[in-house]
C-alpha cells in the first residue's frame, strides 16, 4: 500500500510512505505517483493516543509507545 500524507508531525509536510508485502517500508518527501485511490483518512496523534477516522475502515483508537503530536490527512493508494 501507499500512504500519501499532508499535515504536521511527520518529517515532511507532504510525504509518501510505501509499505511492501514483506513488512518493509520507505518514506519519501512529496507525492509519489501513480495514485490508485483506495480511501481517505485523518489521523490525530496526541501523546500516546492515536485517533484515526478512515472512510473505508471507520474509527480506530490506538495506543502507541512514544509521545507524538501529529495532525494528518492522508490518501490510501494501491502501489
Amino acid at each position: 500500500m501507499k500512504y500519501i500524507e499532508f499535515g504536521i508531525g511527520n518529517k515532511w509536510l507532504v510525504r509518501t510512505e510505501i509499505e511492501y508485502e514483506d513488512g518493509t517500508e520507505i518514506e519519501q518527501p512529496g507525492i509519489v505517483k501513480p495514485i490508485h485511490f483506495e480511501s481517505v483518512y485523518m489521523r490525530c496523534w496526541i501523546g500516546k493516543t492515536c485517533f484515526i477516522v478512515d472512510a473505508k475502515e471507520g474509527f480506530k483508537k490506538m495506543k502507541k509507545n512514544r509521545n507524538e503530536f501529529k495532525v494528518i490527512i492522508g490518501i490510501v493508494s494501491r502501489r
